[in-house]
């Protein structure tokens, strides 16, 4: 008998014979822990029960229990894998199944017995046509169980020595969790289309506010319906001062969807690590996150990606929950994918909004260009006119209303060609309409361009009202908190210094805050800050280039005044 004094734990198999009693006296006397059984059944229990060092059996018997350890071994490992797997006969019998198969529910095993069934019939039929049995291909299935559980099954033919069928080989696994995410994944990059189609018709007829608003509402519609994100907020960045503009606040309260978040890495929130950073974050606990500030009254979770454009990061995309722990990698997934579209839809929408400004002041000095010549013909023309028929009075009065009329459409074209800087129509409206409509108002109006304040001065002044003007945002915001008591502010929303939302922003911040309306070139508003500002309380907007009833309109409704019946929107 060899040395086993280095083994501690031995079993001896003595199923037959007197030869064990000696060996085992002969282990105890070296120290070993010998286990004695006495029938192979034995031996395999205590094999599957614990650990030895050694097996001694006679030599007959150690063949079977080879034998059975790797049938056990096999077992093992084939209960262990995470896909099912089963053997199928000719007559459709599920002869074996591991553990997990077992495990699963009668009509999905039933439905992968009958595609095995199938398979075994399609591979004997296919033998005769193939040089080499083992060149046989595995047969792939997919089965679905009321359109709520989905499994793929992956089929292989089992060959007795004489190359006839006997068994089908399945391995089988459930999809249901990848294809669901499939699902969601596909509805993302539907919604996501959606979004960016903003063209067409429909669509082309809106406004960029309106534009915006649309595009407000289809992200809010998807986020709830497709993610069940209800409580969530987008920030774009404004690249020349770094700071995270709020466009887009769903669910959280005000205070923390206005905070002032820069994109650093540090003291600026998750929103400003992720915008500077460029890399999702998900917190699972917000109180135990140093990185966390406030947000959501009670929330305990939060996942925020960045908005990606071309690889660039032009804002962020922040959700939080009341529950811990709530998101997951697949959130993280879906959120950065949805996050992308809204990114090129943002950018589209300000590229057709770039586009009308831009355009809409070239087509007005086109125009402007093509009816120089004739218009200036018609002059020509009333001036000989005038001159042959200077006796007659009433042939010149009609000849001057007709110069004056020529005169108006020259300045209507070129107060059109000069963009932004527009109010159409000042010196036709009749001053009665007018002139006590805001009497006793005080009006702050802030524009960087001097001739629109002055015109908008002189507008208002004649109705009644009392009119500061700030030729830039610091200097309206310097009125604001001086002694003036203001009813009603006007800005434009594009300055150098301080921007029409920062304007609006500080009139909150007062105990007296008057209604405040927003103009914008051509609808143009790259920082979206109307969005925020309507979110906010903005009492209303106007598209340059305007007209004098559109504007009293406006102003008449921001201050719940009877406006004349002539006033309405553009």
């Amino acid at each position: 008998m060899p040395d086993v004094s280095h083994f501690e734990k031995i079993l001896v198999l003595a199923s037959s014979g007197s030869w064990a009693g000696p060996v085992v006296d002969l282990l105890r006397r070296q120290n070993c822990d010998p286990t004695v059984v006495n029938s192979l059944d034995e031996a395999m229990a205590a094999i599957n029960s614990g650990a030895f060092d050694a097996i001694i059996s006679q030599s007959g018997d150690f063949m079977a229990v080879e034998r059975s350890l790797a049938d056990t071994q096999t077992r093992l490992i084939l209960d262990t894998i995470g896909e099912g797997v089963c053997l199928v006969n000719a007559e459709g019998r599920v002869v074996w199944a591991n553990q997990r198969m077992r495990l699963w529910k009668a009509d999905a095993t039933d439905r992968i017995r009958h595609v095995c069934t199938d398979a075994f019939g399609a591979f004997a039929a296919s033998i005769a046509n193939v040089p080499s049995p083992a060149r046989l291909r595995v047969k792939k299935y997919s089965i679905t169980i009321d359109d709520t559980q989905f499994f793929e099954v992956v089929c292989s033919a089992v060959l007795d020595p004489n190359h006839r069928m006997c068994y089908i080989v399945a391995i089988c696994w459930d999809a249901t969790n990848s294809r669901r995410l499939q699902q969601k994944l596909d509805a993302i990059d539907q919604a996501g289309r959606e979004l960016v189609r903003l063209e067409g018709e429909a669509i082309s007829k809106l406004n960029v506010m309106e534009r915006l608003k649309l595009l407000e509402e289809k992200i809010i519609k998807f986020c709830r319906q497709l993610m069940h994100f209800d409580h969530f907020n987008i920030r774009l960045l404004d690249k020349k001062t770094n700071k995270l503009e709020p466009v887009i606040s769903v669910g959280l309260p005000n205070q923390a969807a206005m905070m002032e978040l820069f994109a650093m890495p540090e003291g600026n929130g998750i929103s400003g690590y992720v915008a500077s950073t460029g890399r999702s974050y998900i917190c699972h606990d917000v109180t135990r996150d140093s990185r966390y500030v406030s947000g959501l009254d009670l929330a305990h979770s939060s996942l925020t990606v960045p908005l990606m454009l071309h690889d660039h990061v032009i804002g962020v995309f922040n959700i939080e929950s009341n529950d811990y722990g709530l998101f997951t990698e697949d959130d993280r997934q879906f959120a950065e994918i949805f996050g992308r579209y809204v990114a090129i839809a943002l950018n589209i929408l300000d590229l057709l909004v770039v586009e009308r400004y831009t355009t809409s002041g070239r087509l007005a000095e086109n125009l402007a260009c093509e009816l120089a010549g004739p218009l200036n013909d018609i002059a020509a023309d009333i001036d000989k006119i005038a001159d042959e028929m200077i006796d007659d009075g009433n042939v010149q009065a009609r000849l001057s209303n007709i110069t004056a009329n020529l005169n108006r459409i020259n300045e209507s074209l070129k107060s059109v060609s000069r963009g932004q800087q527009v109010l159409l129509g000042a010196g036709d409206r009749p001053r009665q309409d007018d002139e006590v409509l805001l009497t006793g108002k005080r009006i702050l109006v802030a524009d960087d361009a001097l001739a629109i304040c002055e015109t908008l001065k002189a507008v208002f002044k004649r109705a009644g009202a009392h009119v500061d003007v700030a030729e830039n945002g610091i200097r309206a915001c310097e009125l604001l908190v001086g002694e003036a008591r203001y009813d009603l502010v006007i800005s434009d929303i594009q300055m150098p210094d301080c921007n029409g939302y920062e304007i609006f922003n500080l009139t909150r911040k007062l105990g007296h805050p008057p209604p405040v309306i927003l103009m914008t070139g051509f609808g143009y508003d790259p920082s979206h800050s109307i969005i925020r500002a309507q979110q906010a309380g903005l009492a209303a907007t106007l598209l340059k280039p305007f007209t004098v009833d559109t504007l009293m309109g406006v102003v008449s409704r921001a201050l719940n005044l009877s406006a004349p019946e002539n006033c309405t929107d553009r």
